[in-house]
């Protein structure tokens, strides 16, 4: 082979792909190259295909092997992207038939980068529901929340049920839906995320699913490990003296006091926590499960913590990018726990708003107020603190009980 096109090392080619994508960084463009498997694609901001006016972040797959020669032709191919947006002229239809065909041996994983193939018609009936999902009326009034619950708890899973459908040629029938949620770990968030996409595909179509679905689909909570590990609050308090960056300090603290998702610290109206105000902030529409008010718990922690500085018109959090015309909430909640993991903490930010939960049920708020707070269900929240919320509701009828027989006597 020619040394031009001599196959780079797995650590040479990032390290070309990271200098590429910092000089686009630089030149203020949100277009990269990326690497997934052994093809080369470009991953950004490309309009939605379905004519909506919005850009999410999405991928071409441009097929190209991952070596020197593939690299060139992917700029190459990356700067026809950036012409025809500049020039409003990009189509979906031409880079789609601009897709080499996969080779016999290539993966499964790498055959189906999208659920289907255009042309090839919509045999799991995946693109259909894509656009029902998007078109539905109830999730348009927040489409930033829209677009990262079908990128972080659908299209993953419709991913994994095209791939085995691909794999073993079946058409969408249940041992196929079984299938692919049998294929995460009982108990496990994923198996439960993965259960509840299928089921809306499932309703979508028209399949019946067998009356244990969601028996079998169950697995939102707290895993055993994350069980043993969730910090009570002489931990919380200590480990954020370990942070030495005063504004992800304060974020931390955020997370802490009022048990935010990750993304949820920089979608909030904090204005109640300056001087004088009632300290109930109020998440915004825009955030993943919409708008919600929460109370503090413990109320003390904004003293301790300083958040009463969060109260002015800047609040002094970091700066992280929040435009969602150019990200997503779950790209922002990701920012936040690589900074935990920059930090060395050894808990992860939901693991601050579980023991928030906690919290609550030890201090006996209602399961119904603590879950509004949290923006989900009470059947989410009773599923995720069950163990908490059997021993505060055990306790309680021991103590009646107790009280009755003393009563008595």
């Amino acid at each position: 082979m020619a040394s031009g096109a001599a196959v780079p090392d797995l650590a040479s080619l990032h390290a070309q792909l990271a200098q590429e994508n910092s000089a686009l960084a630089r030149a203020g463009l949100s277009l990269r190259l990326e690497l997934r498997g052994q093809r080369l694609g470009l991953r950004g901001p490309l309009p939605c295909r379905h004519g909506t006016g919005r850009h999410p972040v999405q991928r071409i797959s441009l097929g190209l092997p991952a070596d020197a020669a593939g690299l060139d032709q992917a700029k190459e191919r990356l700067k026809e992207v950036l012409r025809q947006l500049q020039q409003g002229r990009f189509d979906w239809s031409v880079w789609a038939r601009a897709l080499p065909e996969p080779t016999p041996g290539s993966p499964v994983t790498e055959r189906v980068t999208r659920p289907v193939v255009k042309g090839c018609g919509d045999p799991l009936g995946l693109e259909s529901f894509e656009a029902a999902f998007f078109a539905d009326p109830r999730r348009r009034r927040n489409p930033a929340g829209c677009r990262t619950t079908w990128i972080s708890a659908y299209r993953p899973y419709l991913r994994r049920l095209a791939a085995v459908a691909a794999e073993r040629n079946w058409p969408l029938v249940l041992p196929l839906l079984e299938t692919v949620l049998e294929s995460y770990a009982p108990t496990s968030r994923s198996r439960q995320q993965c259960g509840t996409a299928l089921a809306a595909l499932a309703r979508h179509l028209g399949q019946p699913l067998p009356e244990d679905w969601a028996e079998r689909a169950a697995g939102y909570g707290l895993h055993a490990a994350q069980f043993r590990r969730l910090p009570g609050d002489p931990q919380i308090l200590a480990l954020a003296e370990q942070i030495p960056n005063p504004s992800w300090r304060l974020a931390y603290a955020l997370m802490a006091t009022y048990g935010l998702r990750n993304h949820e610290i920089f979608f909030c109206d904090l204005s109640a926590l300056a001087p004088g105000g009632d300290r109930v902030i109020r998440v915004l529409p825009t955030s993943k499960t919409g708008e919600h008010q929460v109370w503090p718990f413990q109320p003390e922690w904004v003293e301790h913590f300083g958040l009463e500085q969060l109260g002015s018109t800047a609040p002094p959090l970091p700066p992280v990018a929040t435009d969602l015309r150019r990200t997503t909430l779950q790209q922002v909640g990701r920012r936040v726990a690589e900074q935990f993991r920059r930090y060395d903490l050894p808990i992860t930010p939901y693991d601050l708003r579980h023991a928030w939960a906690v919290r609550t049920i030890h201090i006996g708020l209602p399961d119904t107020v603590a879950a509004r707070m949290m923006g989900h269900s009470v059947a989410i929240h009773t599923r995720t603190y069950h163990h908490w919320i059997t021993r505060r509701d055990q306790q309680q009828a021991v103590d009646a009980a107790l009280a009755r027989r003393q009563s008595v006597a």
